[in-house]
């Protein structure tokens, strides 16, 4: 990526050189240009939100940028950012790396927001980083335009203050904010709880209240593809090592803790909304004293190979606004390496995902275990 201060050379984490997805896109660009085309002050605290490969702190780090901060919930974005900044040379420790879970900077003299994909996550993120912002912060949003909607720029009125935006240039917009110290945004509705319906196909689920911190897939309500796994769980596992892979807000892994009370869980997930999501719902709904373990991290790919006996997967098909299954393939790969011989991969998925064929390549077999017009639940074994 060529910028005002230099070029860089910049990766995704997993590095693919197979991998046709660039690590950057023409909002970064957009917003690299129109910090150094206006000659903004970098030297206090810049703070950039939802960075998603480290292509804007690895640029701004040759940009002598005074303290840099990332804010990420992915765990694959920061280690990409990682990766990036090492690459450029950049001393380890130099740019503070931040989780959406851990607590703010105090003062924010230039906040960089990269829109996300969830409105909810920019929401509860601006929520916590407006106490740090002041009168003078310079407040610069980016994103494509099919990224940046009216209910975007509201969220960045309301919460921080005025806001307009940008000419587009190559279908990348900027937002520009104003901050406004007696704005009154009200409280952060994040993180969600409801109630889990009286349907819900699983012993011991129905009614009980999990939470979801901003930023996990369906937020709101169950998800229809878990609602359709979580009714076709296997039983009698007895003291199986399973893991929730993606586990999101950890229901799938609840469901089976509650219905099995020997088994032992494990919740791994590259978001660190969605893993502190499925720890609080299942320290609240297993008991403090149940065995489990939480994970962030790349999913399965830290797991000691045959450890475990099952994992269970609804796997993501978007990478950002990127549709692709090189996450469901990378799942399933890391998840037959994970089993131990005659150990059981549970996936569920759209049908016209076509994952049968993917997990035949991966595992030589898959059987269908239930189906409906909209979702397969499917079953592979590791010889």
């Amino acid at each position: 990526m060529t910028t005002s201060w230099g070029d860089v050379t910049l990766t995704r984490h997993p590095e693919d050189p197979r991998d046709p997805l660039r690590a950057w896109d023409a909002a970064d660009e957009y917003l690299l240009n129109h910090l150094a085309e206006t000659g903004t002050d970098l030297s206090g605290t810049v703070a950039v939100l939802g960075d998603r490969w480290g292509a804007l702190v690895t640029a701004l780090s040759a940009a002598g940028a005074g303290e840099l901060v990332q804010i990420s919930d992915s765990y694959l974005g920061r280690e990409a950012t990682r990766a990036n900044l090492a690459r450029a040379g950049v001393a380890p420790g130099a740019v503070r790396l931040l989780t959406t879970q851990d607590p703010p900077p105090a003062r924010i003299d230039v906040l960089l927001v990269r829109v996300p994909k969830s409105l909810a996550l920019l929401e509860d993120q601006l929520h916590r980083l407006a106490p740090a912002v002041h009168a003078d912060t310079v407040v610069v949003g980016t994103g494509m335009v099919k990224e940046i909607h009216t209910s975007t720029l509201t969220l960045f009125e309301r919460i921080l203050g005025p806001t307009r935006t940008s000419l587009a240039v190559k279908k990348a917009r900027l937002i520009h904010t104003t901050p406004d110290p007696a704005a009154a945004p009200g409280p952060n509705p994040w993180p969600h709880r409801y109630a889990l319906p009286a349907d819900t196909p699983a012993p011991g689920l129905p009614g009980r209240t999990v939470v979801n911190q901003a930023g996990v897939f369906c937020a709101d309500r169950l998800d229809i593809g878990t609602r359709f796994l979580l009714g076709h769980l296997p039983r009698g596992l007895g003291r199986a090592r399973v893991a929730d892979l993606g586990c999101g807000n950890g229901v799938v892994g609840l469901a089976v803790a509650l219905a099995e009370p020997e088994a032992e869980l494990l919740f791994t997930d590259e978001s660190h909304q969605a893993v502190a999501s499925a720890e609080e719902n299942f320290r609240t709904h297993a008991g403090e004293e149940r065995k489990a373990e939480f994970t962030v991290g790349d999913g399965l790919a830290d797991v000691p190979a045959g450890s475990l006996d099952l994992v269970l997967n609804n796997p993501p098909f978007h990478s950002h606004q990127a549709t692709t299954d090189r996450t469901a393939r990378r799942m399933f790969s890391d998840a037959r390496r994970a089993l131990r011989p005659g150990g059981e991969l549970w996936v569920v998925g759209n049908r016209h995902l076509g994952y049968h064929v993917t997990l035949r390549r991966i595992f030589g077999n898959a059987e269908l275990v239930a189906s409906d017009p909209k979702f397969v639940v499917l079953r592979a074994v590791r010889r």
